[in-house]
């Protein structure tokens, strides 16, 4: 949520414009970090920034928040002897909440019940998804993370898309994780069941931030979601981590991690869906896989042979073509 945590959002998602709430064909972008979504706004109309330098410019801003967001989660990772990864997922969760709170400042008051309903289910998908992604980065190398997780809105959009070309797409990604699968002996098994079970909570978080953007204004849903999301991880972190989650070099850290993965990347794709249509960001954000491969190498010293880069390359192809179909 890995995401981030994230998704170019059907019609009346946050920050677009209201709507049924029904999810289209979900646009498949990384996570969660997926570890977690940085929780993009807009819709993406790329009015204000036609051209083919509103359209550099916009790629740029994509690159430089998958950028942040798989490094940020690469120096998570590096502090999971600190506070662990629960610990981690706490501290990340809960900056971001206060965050996004100030920022957003939304209303209590006047919802109805299925409005919270769809916050409380966007929170519990957005808490989830990143502590099962952390577990799975505590074990398994970053990129291969990732491309599991992928997995998760790639099946939704699939499933949602219902056309035959669709199944291509499946089939694709289904050679990649045969070839990632190869490695598996290098794998630690657990952390690869966590990596899927993110992609699956990722897929969760994509129909509950549709039902959340039809509900609340702006990105008032996610904002509130990620204050549900923080009262859930804020325990699990403190009776993880204990004591040590209360160090001010902990704490500090933490809050870099947060900007990282979630402040820093959202601003980025505010700017960028200002400027790119949604398809052109969301076969964009098929390429996480990339970005948190490199992060894993730079930061962890984590190397990935030829068989899993093309593993990789296979989900992402298999991505941009479910994104593409989708859209038709």
């Amino acid at each position: 949520m890995n995401a981030s945590p994230d998704t170019p959002r059907p019609s009346g998602s946050p920050g677009g414009s209201s709507g049924s709430g029904a999810p289209r064909a979900p646009d498949v972008t990384a996570a969660p970090g997926a570890s977690g979504p940085s929780g993009a706004p807009g819709t993406g109309d790329a009015s204000g920034g036609a051209g083919r330098g509103g359209a550099l410019t916009g790629t740029g801003l994509v690159i430089a928040s998958a950028l942040s967001l798989q490094f940020g989660s690469a120096v998570a990772a590096l502090l999971f002897p600190r506070a662990g990864a629960m610990g981690m997922v706490a501290l990340r969760i809960v900056f971001s909440a206060l965050l996004m709170l100030a920022i957003c400042r939304p209303s209590l008051r006047g919802h109805q019940r299925a409005d919270w309903g769809s916050a409380i289910g966007l929170g519990v998908a957005l808490a989830a998804m990143n502590s099962l992604f952390y577990q799975a980065i505590d074990r398994i190398p970053l990129g291969a993370a990732v491309t599991l997780e992928l997995l998760g809105p790639l099946v939704l959009s699939v499933v949602v898309s219902r056309r035959p070309l669709s199944l291509l797409w499946a089939a694709l990604a289904l050679g990649g994780v045969g070839l990632l699968s190869g490695g598996l002996d290098r794998l630690d098994p657990a952390g690869t069941a966590f990596a899927l079970a993110a992609g699956g909570m990722w897929a969760g978080y994509i129909v509950f931030n549709a039902r959340a953007g039809a509900r609340f204004p702006g990105v008032d849903g996610l904002a509130l979601a990620l204050g549900v999301a923080a009262v859930l991880t804020a325990p699990l972190g403190v009776v993880s981590a204990g004591t040590a989650l209360f160090d001010p070099l902990t704490l500090a850290l933490g809050a870099v991690v947060a900007v990282l993965s979630s402040g820093l990347p959202y601003t980025l794709e505010l700017f960028a869906l200002r400027r790119l249509p949604k398809e052109t960001f969301a076969l964009l954000m098929s390429l996480m896989p990339v970005a948190a491969s490199l992060a894993g190498f730079a930061v962890l010293g984590q190397r990935l042979g030829w068989v899993e880069l093309l593993a990789i390359v296979l989900v992402i192809l298999a991505s941009m073509g479910a994104v593409r179909t989708g859209r038709r």
